[in-house]
């Protein structure tokens, strides 16, 4: 089955980094219990304050289903998240796997 991966790109409000560090690293805690296979946190190179959220789902199934099963720890977190960039606002982007070419 194709691998789903979930992105989610924002501009920090740089007075709120050291909040954000604390609240980011809670919830890639919390994530790993979710049936996640990766999640991690990139900061965009050359671009302070930019950052992108990268969740790897082991197919379409668990993708669709995460939503129904996040802890309510986990939306609070990632509301609060949300909170500290610039004009409370995200990119979302989904990819999904390309089948094996034969």
């Amino acid at each position: 089955m194709a691998k789903v991966l979930f992105t989610i790109s924002y501009e920090l409000n740089p007075e709120k980094r050291e909040d954000y560090f604390k609240a980011i690293k809670e919830l890639k805690l919390l994530v790993k219990t979710e049936g996640i296979e990766s999640y991690n946190v990139y900061e965009v190179k050359g671009k302070p304050n930019h950052f992108q959220e990268i969740y790897v789902f082991a197919n379409e199934e668990v993708y669709d289903n995460y939503d129904d099963n996040t802890d309510e720890r986990v939306n609070l977190l990632i509301s609060k998240i949300t909170d500290m960039t610039v004009n409370h606002s995200a990119k979302y982007t989904t990819l999904v796997e390309l089948p094996e070419l034969e």
